[in-house]
């Protein structure tokens, strides 16, 4: 008897995006002798997962199981399959808006995620936000659009971190990213010439004289929508994950969703 199809889940991908991702994820031939599970679904899985926060064991079992679909993203993730999503979705998102593909301007900030007994030793205490985990340190377009990323104990310096950044940005990029604008927390002479090394002008955007109640910082805002806009990924909630490279590829998992979405109107006309 022929199995039934499943109910859908909301965070299940559409025909159209699953048209665009699937070369992405297709690491092997799609018949491979060895692939039990419809790549589709195991993508499903992974959506399902960083969607809703589930833990791995708790994956629905009318999806694959959890130990198939870690795997996998385990494959994606060293792959650098989100990565690559991020990168063309970003040129598709830019070019539509009338922009050039790749940006001329970034901006650079961190976030905190409290720690839960997964994070393990990476957890530090941020003693600004008064929070012990771990730290996201980012860098977007001025459309907010992931430009690069990476992780680091909630007790790093993100002065130190600029120098890391500033390489990943302009190889995300083809080194054509001329500014980074940033806060007060990157002001000196040490994060300045980190980014010149790499070709970036660092510019501080600062507070304009007494600050009362909650003050939109021009260029500055832009950074804080994109940690907003993966507020819709629960699984980015808190730091659940025992790998740095997890933590990090999650967050290229949900940008990609994110971007996909998006552009699913210009990639239709495509």
């Amino acid at each position: 008897m022929e199995t039934p199809p499943r109910t859908a889940y909301p965070s299940d991908v559409s025909d159209d995006e699953w048209a665009f991702v699937a070369p992405y994820l297709t690491l092997m031939d799609e018949t491979a002798p060895q692939r039990r599970h419809d790549l589709r679904e195991v993508f499903n899985g992974l959506r399902f997962i960083v969607r809703t926060g589930m833990q791995w064991r708790f994956m629905p079992h009318d999806l694959p199981p959890w130990a198939a679909v870690y795997q996998q993203t385990r494959r994606w993730l060293e792959a650098g399959s989100f990565a690559a999503i991020v990168h063309d979705l970003r040129a598709v998102l830019r070019l539509v808006q009338g922009r050039a593909a790749e940006p001329s301007a970034a901006i650079l900030d961190s976030r905190t995620l409290q720690s839960t007994p997964e994070s393990g030793a990476r957890a530090g205490y941020d003693g600004a936000k008064r929070k012990k985990g771990s730290k996201v340190h980012v860098a977007v377009d001025t459309l907010g659009h992931l430009l690069a990323l990476h992780v680091t104990p909630a007790d790093a310096s993100d002065r130190a971190q600029v120098a890391a950044l500033a390489a990943a940005v302009q190889a995300a990029t083809a080194e054509t990213v001329e500014v980074a604008f940033v806060d007060q927390g990157y002001t000196g002479a040490d994060p300045a010439l980190a980014a010149a090394a790499h070709g970036i002008r660092l510019e501080v955007v600062k507070l304009a004289g007494a600050k009362r109640g909650f003050v939109l910082l021009p260029r500055r805002w832009v950074v804080e929508r994109s940690f907003a806009w993966t507020g819709r990924c629960r699984r980015l909630a808190r730091d659940y994950e025992r790998l740095t490279t997890t933590l990090e590829g999650f967050h290229y998992v949900a940008f990609a969703l994110l971007a996909l979405k998006a552009a699913l109107p210009a990639l239709a006309v495509l």
